[in-house]
């Protein structure tokens, strides 16, 4: 039987010993201690000596967990620079108004969160008056990623200051009136204040994470000097087991965003109980944190512990709390201090022994109020370190109570999450305990009032004054005037419009050869930032590489294998490519910072991010809708579109429906143009719109979602048809009629209109000839690049009509006086193109691919699908069959001729 108190062989038995007698010594000196003090002094010693290692520079293993205690000692901690009681009253007024504020809504239903920032107060209010940069300095200043259910907190922080009222606290979360206050950080509700969406789901730390990368990218490239700039997230300990949130972890290290900190604050609570009630949450993240290479500061105790500390000459203290579970010292929250001496400290005759030393009232201040992330000094110090560490991101660990100061109701309790309001007994005990001065006869009828010293009072000057000095208000959102981007040269884009001639080229080619002489352009070349997730050679975008280069803060530090070839694999500092590796999640994120940078920094930057089509919208619809609360600009492409396109690829990469998903999104204008002139046209009236002159009553705020296929097919020439540009962006243009097409159909033919979307409209093409040639029937082909964009337009037309004003939706527009009934086609599933069934007069019929997507050729997905050309000419010849046009019996012979 092997001894279990063996020296197990290790990676260190593969290296020669060079002084076994040394080793050896060494290894004796560690069992002495172990024998004379105790396992725990050997291991203390033992992790004091790699912290000595890792800081004098020698390369081991770095340790993953520390102590449960902080990791800044009192005697470290820098003073506070400002006034500490001044600070401490302006965090009482905070604490009262966002409790007042939510409890004054919770009488209409509407809901809210107190708990959270009753936890979270001293790490806003320090940042506020310390640390946080605003934008009236360089105009970019930090960027402050709000934990969304504190918002309360942050509110009540805008009132003190002036920046809100009373009837705007009142409207919390009531926005219907036009002078609300939206739930959480919303900046399309609230575009003066909030900068960045967040709450929960994880997309606040990813957001952050690429944000700070982004402001490296504008300064590497020369756009911008962001040097001044730090981003901050503030995060629940609950929201990390989001997997997004620590998706980017190693990036952050990798690329060394010393301007990024992420403060997570560690209540132990998330929204139904603790939130590692068996574990330890803070030990958990420490080493999760510190394996992908960040610096880690622990918050957790307060000035009140430091007595306990220093008793515990035998390790007895830090032991017990290492091995508490987070569920256990959420109970010795809600518990006297009889239970605490019994559980805490009854185990150990040590602790036993310190616990003699201690009155009930010391106790009770250790464990109900004492943390970390309850005191400035605490706060400020973890602070000071993570804004001073460099060549790594930081993240505080800062351990709170939920519920702290709200009263015994509300501190640790499993339900805190959703009580929405306390009584008016309860703020009176609030009000004591802050030391307010609110009196009795101030609540009025049983309503709790708002606190204010006073516009010209001590507490308002000092937080004017701390914001002042730190470069004005924060949160706040500023889009500063710029110019209009000029314009490209029309000539990238005429080029498109004399078609391919006799070459076949894909739309999705045909769309990078677009942003190709678009970033060569002098004047807004430079803002182009392309985006790809790991499949630039997929979509023809290798040739970009060796011309703009692929962004890495280290430059090139290897010679690239494909160095001898044209189109080598070329990172630079300065490059322009973001290829992200496989991460749809971080190129949107990456996305959302390029698109908002006009507000951020003030700089006007075009992303454009292509992606297989299947995985852009299934798998980050929640980042297109953050995208969208940002007031995002800038063009989403997916690429290798359709279900039917992408041969042999089968279900999960056969899209058939993103642009049902995109049309759900207000923000999003979703288009699936045929031809390459029609990508043209879209790609630059998105130009015009976000970033150039935009016409009156058109938001700017918005984005582009265009699909394009990996099918070489024939480019047309741009037809000379009258508005043809306007029926491109609006969604709707007769491409040819039976007679432009070439074709004579017979006098009185009957007649039906083909509308087609994306590759669907070749099909279309063929039916055309078809019905034309063997069935005597005339058919018109209608281009229709975005039915959403029909739909938009006709809900308005409805809601304008309901108004009592005259509006033809424009697809009725178009379509007036065409003969026959209407047969649609896409390449998506039938939902896409009945978007607009009901504002079409003609008689409506539609075909898609609805259902899986499955592995063969285009043309047999596309008959399993019904519809390839025949079964389009099928579906026209019954629809006209049904009008009494044509003979019953030719839809039977047609299924019979083409074998359907």
């Amino acid at each position: 039987m092997t001894d279990p108190n063996a020296i197990q062989p290790s990676e260190l038995d593969q290296l020669p010993d060079r002084d076994p007698e040394e080793t050896a010594e060494w290894q004796a000196s560690l069992d002495a201690v172990t024998k004379a003090a105790g396992p725990h002094r050997a291991a203390y010693l033992m992790r004091r000596t790699l912290e000595r290692a890792e800081g004098a520079g020698i390369a081991l293993p770095k340790l993953l967990e520390t102590d449960y205690v902080n990791s800044i000692p009192t005697s470290a901690e820098p003073a506070v620079p400002g006034d500490e009681a001044m600070e401490q009253r302006i965090t009482a007024w905070n604490r009262w108004n966002a409790a007042a504020m939510v409890t004054r809504g919770s009488k209409y239903g509407v809901g809210g969160h107190i708990a959270t920032f009753a936890s979270a107060a001293w790490l806003y209010e320090t940042g506020f008056n310390h640390f946080f940069k605003g934008k009236e300095a360089d105009g970019s200043g930090d960027q402050l990623y709000i934990q969304g259910h504190a918002s309360p907190g942050i509110y009540a922080r805008a009132f003190l200051d002036g920046r809100l009222n009373e009837e705007q606290l009142d409207n919390f979360r009531r926005e219907a009136g036009g002078n609300g206050l939206p739930s959480y950080p919303h900046p399309r509700r609230l575009p003066w204040l909030w900068e960045f969406p967040t709450v929960s789901m994880g997309l606040g730390p990813l957001s952050a994470i690429y944000q700070a990368r982004f402001n490296r990218y504008l300064a590497n490239r020369g756009i911008k000097d962001t040097a001044g700039s730090h981003v901050w997230a503030f995060l629940g300990d609950g929201e990390m087991d989001e997997p997004e949130s620590t998706a980017a972890l190693a990036l952050a290290a990798r690329e060394e965003l010393d301007n990024l900190t992420f403060v997570i604050n560690c209540n132990l609570q998330r929204l139904d109980g603790p939130v590692r009630a068996n574990f330890k949450i803070v030990q958990e993240l420490e080493a999760q944190f510190r394996g992908a290479g960040w610096n880690v500061v622990k918050t957790l105790w307060g000035t009140a512990w430091d007595e306990l500390f220093q008793l515990d000459t035998t390790g007895a203290l830090v032991r017990r709390l290492r091995q508490v579970p987070d569920a256990q010292i959420q109970t010795y929250q809600t518990r006297d201090a009889a239970y605490i001496r019994q559980d805490f400290f009854g185990g150990d005759p040590a602790l036993v022994e310190m616990a003699k030393l201690l009155s009930d009232d010391k106790i009770l201040e250790c464990f109900h109020l004492s943390r970390g992330g309850h005191e400035a000094r605490k706060v400020f110090a973890a602070y000071k370190a993570a804004v001073e560490h460099k060549g790594a991101p930081t993240v505080i660990l800062a351990q709170t109570v939920k519920g702290h100061t709200l009263g015994e109701g509300f501190a640790s309790k499993n339900a805190n999450h959703q009580m929405k309001k306390l009584s008016v007994d309860e703020f009176k005990n609030m009000r004591d305990l802050l030391e307010l001065p609110i009196k009795d006869s101030d609540f009025v009828d049983g309503v709790v009032p708002y606190g204010h010293p006073g516009a010209d009072s001590p507490e308002v000057r000092y937080l004017q004054e701390r914001r002042a000095a730190l470069g004005g208000p924060a949160p706040a959102r500023r889009v500063h005037p710029v110019a209009p981007l000029p314009a490209p040269a029309d000539k990238a884009f005429a080029s498109f419009d004399k078609g391919s001639g006799s070459q076949n080229v894909a739309t999705t080619m045909a769309f990078v050869r677009l942003v190709k002489d678009l970033v060569r352009d002098k004047e807004t070349g430079k803002r182009w930032v392309p985006i790809v997730p790991d499949e630039a050679r997929t979509f023809g975008m290798e040739s970009l590489f060796p011309s703009l280069g692929i962004y890495s803060p280290k430059g090139q530090t290897y010679e690239p294998v494909d160095r001898d070839q044209l189109m080598y694999y070329k990172e630079a500092q300065n490059g322009q490519i973001l290829n992200e590796g496989i991460t749809e999640a971080g190129s949107m994120a990456d996305f959302i910072a390029a698109s908002t940078s006009y507000a951020t920094h003030g700089e006007a930057m075009i992303p454009f991010y292509i992606f297989y089509s299947m995985f852009g919208w299934q798998r980050t619809a929640d980042q297109m809708w953050q995208l969208g609360d940002q007031l995002g600009r800038g063009f989403l492409v997916g690429a290798t579109a359709g279900r039917t396109t992408l041969t042999g690829e089968g279900l999960q990469h056969a899209d058939g429906h993103s642009p049902v998903i995109a049309a759900t999104n207000p923000a999003a204008l979703s288009y699936d143009p045929a031809f390459a002139y029609e990508v043209a046209t879209i790609v630059k009236d998105g130009l015009r719109r976000m970033y150039g002159e935009a016409a009156p009553g058109e938001d700017q705020n918005v984005f582009y979602y265009l699909t394009v296929y990996n099918e070489p097919l024939p480019q047309p020439a741009k037809p000379s048809v009258d508005g043809i540009d306007e029926g491109i962006v609006k969604g709707l243009y007769r491409f040819n009629t039976a007679e432009s097409a070439g074709i004579t159909p017979p006098a009185n033919a009957p007649r039906i209109q083909l509308l087609g979307s994306g590759t669907a409209i070749h099909w279309a093409l063929k039916a055309q000839q078809l019905l034309a040639e063997e069935w005597g029937v005339a058919a018109d082909v209608w281009s229709a690049t975005s039915w959403s964009e029909l739909r938009r337009d006709a809900l308005e037309a409805d809601e304008a009509g309901l108004r009592g004003e005259e509006r033809v939706p424009f697809v009725r527009q178009a379509l007036q006086g065409a003969e026959g009934p209407v047969l649609a086609v896409s390449d998506y599933m039938r939902q896409v193109p009945d978007q607009i069934a009901q504002w079409v007069e003609q008689d409506w019929s539609s075909l898609g691919a609805d259902g899986f997507g499955l592995s063969d050729t285009r043309e047999a997905a596309r008959r399993h699908f019904g519809v390839d050309a025949e079964s389009i000419v099928v579906a026209a010849l019954a629809q006209l069959a049904r009008r009494g046009e044509v003979k019953a019996a030719s839809v039977k012979e047609a299924r019979e001729k083409y074998g359907l």
